[in-house]
């Protein structure tokens, strides 16, 4: 599969990057957002130095994974509960009317 050059930026600086066609509607988002990340921690806190704030913002955003995967998963036991509950009720119902 061919790649293409993508140039993004991120804290004011430019980057050159390699990736699928396919896959740069991504990559522009995800750049978007580390920048995002980035110039947030860079406005509201006091740490000094690129470095730094991308190991905060790379923390965050794990964090922010992490948080939507457990509640993804939560989403998904709460919605086979649901599906259980209302089979169980449909035999019910089936019995009362048989």
């Amino acid at each position: 599969m061919s790649s293409m050059s993508l140039k993004i930026r991120i804290l004011d600086k430019e980057y050159q990057v390699n990736c699928k066609p396919e896959e740069r509607e991504a990559l522009e988002l995800s750049a978007k957002l580390l920048d995002e990340k980035m110039e947030e921690i860079r406005r509201s806190s006091h740490i000094i130095g690129v470095e730094r704030i991308a190991v905060m913002a790379a923390l965050n955003l794990a964090h922010d994974l992490i948080r939507s995967e457990k509640t993804a998963q939560a989403d998904a036991q709460t919605s086979l509960l649901l599906q259980t509950m209302n089979s169980k009720l449909s035999s019910v119902l089936t019995d009362l009317n048989g």
